[in-house]
């Protein structure tokens, strides 16, 4: 071997020293993100064939379903085209895109928070100091998102193997292929962005894209096999077709997809400096507009609300168009008809389905009021937050101008939701902004427990992750599988008046604002005590 081979292979052994131990790091810090994101994907997708069993007990309901949604282009839209009757082949045309969706978005938290995150907050800078290589730290945030897919995915065919070997392997590799596109997606942008903020705007715009695509293309075509759904990952992960003939060399699209990006990503890391990007970060105004804590928190949020903010209002828009159309699917259901009943409170079944749907997205509302409140902690740990509060402004100051970004942004996704569905259902505008707007007491009592743990246990802030997943998998699964009364109660949202059809009882409503008013109240007072990290 030459001596200019000796060199390269030393060089390039280099540039990977110490991955293993950031991987121990990575795991280490993210030991709550990572299960709790995997026990709601893995319970959501293991619950429904239960669930599907009680609502199509027989093989003529199940044919069905397949002819109603074949001619149904709205619900398929949202849930994708069905291409068997079986149980296996139900659960994964009914949470396939979704499973595949949340997965992608664990990835994307994950590469993010272990590349541009660290570099933001100057950390990889102090560990990069040591004997550490230039392509370590981006190794080891890809292990740590394909070690999460991989176990994901193990779980996932584990679990559902009593539907069928083949179909349950193929599907769950489907939902890990579709973390580790969105993964090495996430690796790219973060060297082109600055931010981890942006990082992870951008990353989700091309998730919130691909769905928008796979659903176009769904609506389309009865038969699946559009051109646009071909053109999104989700999409890929439906033409698996898991359960109903598997197309193994469909995997290919998602191992190639990884593999290119892994390899644009690994070039990028290596043509730029530590801290720098390839797009460059448009410098601010340092008055005017952001001479207040308030502007200021306003300008690091505003892109975060105006997306989920329009996400929220499309969202809306298309389940307030299915609404009419999935009550005539569970009509001639007794099973489904007493299960979106249970989730929505009403009796009758249109009115339930508008209950049931608003509060799924006040569930989602939730992660939300979550990632606004620790937007604290990443001004904190960055560093940012300590030249503000060098000056006249104080920490309650501070905090108060996030905390407005948080809960007021909470209201006007749930307004922007109301708003949309309105426009989707045509009709009682009145009634489904009500709808819409009463979820809001229990997110805000989700976010006032984030605010409580950061506050008072920085430390273990991201805890609050893992109570707005587990509230989240409560609302989803728990009436379908006639989870105890004493379980669904640990979730605010079952204490909420059922909207629209119901009669709004106002005791549970204040109660759950003064909770969370309480919440907030003792996490500001904790902030206000400790000290902050510098």
């Amino acid at each position: 071997m030459s001596a200019a081979a000796v060199s390269l292979r030393a060089g390039g052994d280099r540039s990977f020293a110490g991955t293993g131990t950031l991987v121990r790091l990575a795991l280490r810090r993210d030991r709550v993100l990572i299960p709790v994101w995997i026990a709601v994907i893995a319970l959501m997708v293991l619950s429904m064939p239960g669930s599907l069993r009680s609502i199509y007990d027989t093989p003529a309901a199940r044919a069905g379903l397949m002819h109603q949604m074949a001619a149904n282009t709205s619900l398929r839209a949202m849930v994708g085209p069905v291409f068997a009757d079986s149980l296996g082949a139900l659960t994964a045309w009914r949470v396939g895109v979704y499973a595949g969706a949340l997965a992608a978005v664990l990835s994307l938290l994950v590469v993010v928070r272990h590349t541009r995150d660290e570099e933001e907050s100057g950390r990889q800078e102090m560990v990069s100091a040591g004997a550490v290589g230039r392509r370590a730290p981006l190794t080891a945030a890809l292990l740590t998102a394909a070690a999460a897919n991989a176990v994901l995915a193990v779980l996932v065919a584990a679990g559902l193997a009593a539907q069928g070997g083949a179909g349950a392997v193929a599907f769950g590799l489907g939902v890990g292929g579709a973390g580790l596109v969105f993964a090495t997606m996430a690796a790219i942008v973060a060297q082109l962005t600055e931010s981890a903020r942006l990082a992870r705007g951008l990353t989700s715009g091309v998730l919130g894209a691909a769905f928008v695509l796979r659903a176009a293309g769904d609506s389309a075509s009865s038969a699946g096999s559009s051109a646009m759904t071909w053109l999104s990952p989700l999409g890929w992960l439906e033409e698996l077709r898991a359960f109903a003939g598997e197309r193994w060399w469909v995997l290919a699209l998602f191992a190639a997809a990884a593999l290119v990006q892994g390899a644009i990503a690994y070039e990028l890391a290596g043509r730029r400096d530590l801290g720098m990007s390839f797009l460059p970060t448009r410098p601010g105004p340092a008055a005017g507009r952001l001479g207040t804590a308030g502007a200021l928190a306003w300008r690091l949020q505003r892109g975060s609300v105006l997306g989920w903010g329009l996400g929220f209002f499309v969202a809306g828009v298309v389940y307030g168009g299915v609404a009419t159309g999935a009550a005539d699917l569970v009509r001639d259901s007794d099973q489904a008809r007493e299960i979106f009943q249970r989730m929505g409170g009403q009796p009758g079944l249109t009115n339930a389905l508008l209950a049931a749907l608003t509060g799924m997205l006040g569930l989602v509302a939730a992660l939300y009021i979550v990632q606004s409140v620790l937007r604290l902690g990443g001004e904190e740990s960055s560093g940012r937050a300590e030249p503000v509060l060098a000056g006249a402004v104080g920490r309650l100051r501070w905090a108060a101008g996030h905390l407005v970004i948080a809960f007021g942004g909470a209201a006007l996704l749930m307004l922007l939701t109301g708003l949309g569905f309105a426009a989707g259902y045509g009709k009682d505008v009145g009634p489904l902004l009500a709808a819409c707007l009463v979820q809001l007491p229990a997110i805000w009592v989700i976010g006032g427990i984030a605010v409580l743990l950061y506050g008072v246990l920085p430390r273990g802030a991201s805890a609050a992750w893992g109570v707005a997943g587990a509230v989240l998998l409560l609302g989803w699964i728990g009436p379908a599988l006639k989870a105890p009364r004493s379980l669904l109660d640990l979730s605010p949202f079952t204490h909420l008046p059922k909207l629209p059809g119901g009669t709004v009882h106002w005791p549970p409503v204040l109660a759950l604002t003064g909770i969370a008013v309480v919440l907030v109240g003792v996490g500001l007072a904790g902030l206000r005590r400790r000290d902050v990290a510098g």
